[in-house]
């Protein structure tokens, strides 16, 4: 049965590929995202309760339901403690995670009256796994994993699923968006995602998988498991590597 889906940040990226396989599974997809252009449904500023309020009107007006939303809009960030701003860090916390929170919030009062739905939280690996220099995001995309595990278990009674997604880097857009003012952290991050294979694709791919299966955490790819697993079963090793990984962004200011 098509099922009716809102995701954010959907005009580019990895919201772009997630909008392409809902609609290649037959779901019926708003697309929302911050700004207007061809393919985006809905101009919606995730850090607006204003947007947040039309969104669920125009929900309620042309479906009466929604059976998933993906909080997947977001901006790149980090940087080493003492050069993080706390604008910096306000930005980030008011996009990654406030825009996550309000995106629940609006939507939890139809989930709980129509006693279903599924939250699909965008975070990262970083949320689980967290390298130095990376601080702010790092937080943030924590934060979002501890959010959706509470929001899971609120929601629960009322038979509504919250997962969180938890990729490591892949080919985006995403750091068209990175403000900061460690730009050593921004050329290392930019590498990372011009090296990686991964793609938005194959993570949209990945998520739909773990809607199906009904998974809290959604990780998607081999490299995120392995070191999410080592910090896990090998907590010297891994100490070890981000260790290692910290001493060589330490060496550059």
């Amino acid at each position: 049965m098509s099922r009716r889906v809102l995701v954010t940040g959907g005009g580019s990226g990895l919201g772009a590929a997630l909008v392409s396989a809902f609609r290649a599974a037959g779901d019926e997809v708003l697309v929302t995202d911050v700004n207007a252009a061809d393919g985006v449904d809905l101009v919606l500023d995730i850090t607006s309760d204003e947007d947040w309020a039309t969104a669920l009107s125009h929900v309620e007006q042309a479906w009466g339901r929604l059976d998933i939303l993906v909080n997947n809009a977001g901006i790149a960030g980090g940087g080493r403690i003492e050069l993080s701003t706390i604008e910096e860090w306000q930005r980030i916390i008011d996009v990654n995670l406030l825009g996550v929170v309000r995106g629940t919030r609006t939507f939890t009062p139809m989930f709980k009256q129509q006693r279903s739905g599924h939250l699909v939280n965008v975070a990262s690996l970083a949320g689980l796994v967290h390298a130095a220099g990376m601080g702010s995001y790092n937080a943030v995309k924590a934060a979002v994993v501890a959010f959706t595990e509470t929001a899971g278990h609120e929601l629960h009674p009322f038979g509504v699923k919250a997962s969180v997604v938890c990729p490591s880097y892949f080919k985006t857009n995403l750091l068209s968006s990175m403000r900061g003012s460690d730009r050593r952290v921004g050329a290392v991050v930019a590498g990372m995602v011009e090296r990686a294979t991964l793609t938005a694709d194959e993570v949209a791919a990945a998520v739909l998988e773990g809607i199906a299966h009904g998974d809290d955490v959604i990780v998607p790819d081999d490299p995120a498991r392995h070191a999410f697993r080592l910090k896990w079963a090998d907590r010297a090793a891994y100490d070890a590597m981000m260790r290692h990984q910290a001493s060589r962004l330490a060496e550059e200011r």
